[in-house]
Formats: C-alpha cells, sequence, structure tokens
C-alpha cells in the first residue's frame, strides 16, 4: 500500500537550475539529506549527481537523451522519505539516485519496488534494504555501495587483533544504520569471544552527551566502536577530552565527511573509521576530479558513489537500450557497467558485488588510510 504524498515545499523542487524536463529527457531523482544533522552527507551526494549527468550529457547524453536532476530533500528522516517516494511516483519519474540514510531507503524502497521504480542508493549499508526487497520480489532496488555485514566481517578481525585485550563498549545512535551496524560488529567480535564491557543505545540530536563519557569512563573502556553519525560521534569525543578522558574511537563509513573534525575539533585527532577505498585514485576518476576542481568542492565521502549511481543507470538504460525500469534493473544484474568507482555488477539481491574497505584515520583536520 502507498502512502498518499504530501508535498512540500522541498519535494515540489522537482528540478534543478539544468531546466525544466521535456518528454525526451531522463529525470533522476536524487533523494537524500539535503538538510539536517548530516546535510554534508546529502551534499555530497547531490554534487556528484549534478556533475555525472553533466559530463554525460556533454558526451550526447543516453541514446540520444538528456538526463536532468529532480533534487529531494528527506532530511534523513523515514516519513519524510516516504512522502518523497510517492511524489516522485506521483511525478513519472522512474530512477532514484538515493537514499543516503538506511532509515530512509528502507521504506521509500517499499514504494519504489511495488511501482517498479528504479532505486539505486549510493549509501545505504543497512541489509535490511535488500533482504526486505528480495523478499517481496522487488527487481528494480539496488545499491551501488557495501552492506554492513560485510563491512562488519572486516573490521571484527582487525579490532580483534589490535584491541582484543583492551576494554571495549559498543554504542549506537539506535537509527537502522547506526544500531545495524553495531550489532553486526558486535555479533563478529562475540563469535571471536571478544566481549564488550558495555553496550547501548544513545539518543542522537542531543548536545550534551556528558553522561554517556561518564559510563564510558566508569567501565574503564579504552576502545569504543560507535554506529552513528559525525555529530554525535564528534560531540562524545570533545565532552571526554574537557574530562581529560582519551579513548579510541572506531565508527564506520558515515565519518568520511569534514564536518566530523568541525564538532570535535583537535579531539578527534586519531579516530579510526572504515570506507572503500578512496576511488579519486582510480585512472577512470580523472575527469570526474577535473569537473570538482573547476567548482571548488573535495569529492570526499559518497560524492563518486553518487557519481557511480548515476553512470550506472545511464549504462543500464544504454544496454537495456529502453527506459522501463524493470529492463533497466535486469540490464545491470546481469552485466557489468564501468564507474569512476571501478566496473560495478550487483548480486541477485541487488547488492554490489565484492565491497572492498580500507581503515581510514584522522589526523590535522583530514582522514587519509591507515598505513600500519
Amino acid at each position: 500500500m502507498n502512502v498518499r504524498p504530501l508535498l512540500s515545499l522541498s519535494a515540489l523542487s522537482l528540478l534543478t537550475a539544468t531546466g525544466v524536463a521535456r518528454a525526451e529527457d531522463i529525470t533522476v531523482a536524487v533523494a537524500g539529506p539535503m538538510t539536517g544533522a548530516v546535510a554534508s552527507i546529502g551534499e555530497q551526494i547531490r554534487r556528484g549527481a549534478e556533475l555525472a549527468a553533466e559530463a554525460i550529457n556533454k558526451n550526447g547524453g543516453v541514446n540520444g537523451k538528456t538526463i536532468k536532476i529532480s533534487i529531494q530533500d528527506d532530511a534523513c528522516d523515514p516519513k519524510q522519505a516516504v512522502a518523497i517516494a510517492n511524489r516522485i511516483l506521483s511525478t513519472g519519474i522512474k530512477f532514484v539516485n538515493g537514499h543516503a540514510c538506511s532509515g530512509s531507503s528502507i521504506p521509500a524502497a517499499e514504494v519504489y519496488g511495488e511501482n517498479n521504480i528504479l532505486m539505486m542508493s549510493p549509501a545505504s549499508s543497512a541489509p535490511k534494504l535488500t533482504d526486505d526487497a528480495a523478499k517481496n520480489g522487488y527487481t528494480t532496488i539496488l545499491r551501488l555501495y557495501g552492506r554492513d555485514d560485510a563491512q562488519g566481517r572486516f573490521i571484527g578481525p582487525w579490532i580483534k587483533e589490535k584491541y582484543g585485550t583492551k576494554k571495549i563498549a559498543i554504542l549506537h545512535d539506535k537509527s537502522a544504520y547506526g544500531k545495524g551496524l553495531a550489532d553486526v560488529v558486535k555479533e563478529d567480535l562475540n563469535k571471536a569471544g571478544v566481549r564488550e564491557v558495555l553496550y547501548e543505545g544513545i539518543n542522537a540530536g542531543e548536545k550534551d552527551y556528558t553522561a554517556v563519557v561518564n559510563r564510558l569512563k566508569s567501565a574503564g573502556v579504552e576502545f569504543l566502536y560507535f554506529g552513528g553519525y559525525h555529530t554525535e560521534a564528534g560531540l562524545i569525543k570533545r565532552q571526554a577530552a574537557d574530562q581529560n578522558y582519551q579513548f579510541q574511537l572506531m565508527m564506520g563509513d558515515s565519518l568520511a565527511t569534514p564536518e566530523f573534525w568541525s564538532v570535535a575539533g583537535p579531539a578527534g585527532e586519531g579516530t579510526l573509521f572504515t570506507f572503500p577505498p578512496d576511488a579519486r585514485e582510480n585512472e577512470a576518476a580523472k575527469t570526474a576530479l577535473e569537473q570538482f576542481k573547476q567548482i571548488n568542492f573535495t569529492p570526499e565521502g559518497f560524492t563518486l558513489f553518487s557519481y557511480a549511481v548515476i553512470q550506472a543507470i545511464a549504462g543500464g538504460i544504454a544496454k537495456a537500450n529502453s527506459t522501463d525500469p524493470v529492463a533497466v534493473a535486469k540490464a545491470l544484474r546481469t552485466s557489468s557497467v564501468d564507474t569512476v568507482v571501478g566496473p560495478v555488477s550487483f548480486d541477485e539481491k541487488g547488492d554490489v558485488k565484492n565491497p572492498r574497505y580500507d581503515i581510514n584515520v584522522w589526523k590535522d583536520g583530514k582522514y587519509s588510510k591507515l598505513t600500519q
């Protein structure tokens, strides 16, 4: 059952400055948190999509058709995401680059899947997204980003080797993404014989986490794995530093944004997080990097994954020789397309095949691959 669309101002902002869509255009909705606590991720996704469309259009478009981008702000809110999904349905848009937050992607995917709209997420990592889609028989739900269970399997053995003898705490922000990732890491560590001294959820959006810091301190925590986003992580680290309390913080991919350092400041020094290998080092990304240089935007975090989503959708349309989302999804599930993050193909559930990860470290306000 579809939820009746709510016509918010953000949802009515259907097209970017690229112009009004014509019948021969291919409109791709770019859905993510353009406002709110994780708006920096939304900006990454928007910039990546816009520049990918620009590059494709300069090269003749897709089968002679121009790609138009429609920006949709879900503010990382599940209810707003569903409203936007229904708005996209009502306007006849067939392709979606998004959503970013797993908590938004999961309910929105029900609308897209039921109505054969192709959705490809550049950032959502909760397994439930594609697990539910496969269970419901949806063939148009894809993600170009690795799952939390793949990320957890990568990081679990590393944590055990480096910090297995330390007092470990695992916290999460109760979101689909944060709790999902924390639970995967917890399960993996527990199976390996490593037990945490503290496991709990915190309330996202608060400004004072002194009570959380006090619990960590009282438990003698030396290593904290946090499933959540950069704002809460930065506040916890900064407020711990105010008490002269030091511990090693590690997180997942949500920390690939300069906003973390804006919140944490020097207290964020040495913080670790997992993220796929830096796509900026790929030969296939050279042209894209020049585009970003021209607009003075650093393509960090999910930027190039969003760029790749537009390339993948365009590649699928070309391979299918059709703009029918079911045909395009079938083409993507049965072949490979070249993107800035490398060749991309999808498995039977719609997950990207063979995701890879590196461990990154924050130092002097920037992050880079951990070399030791």
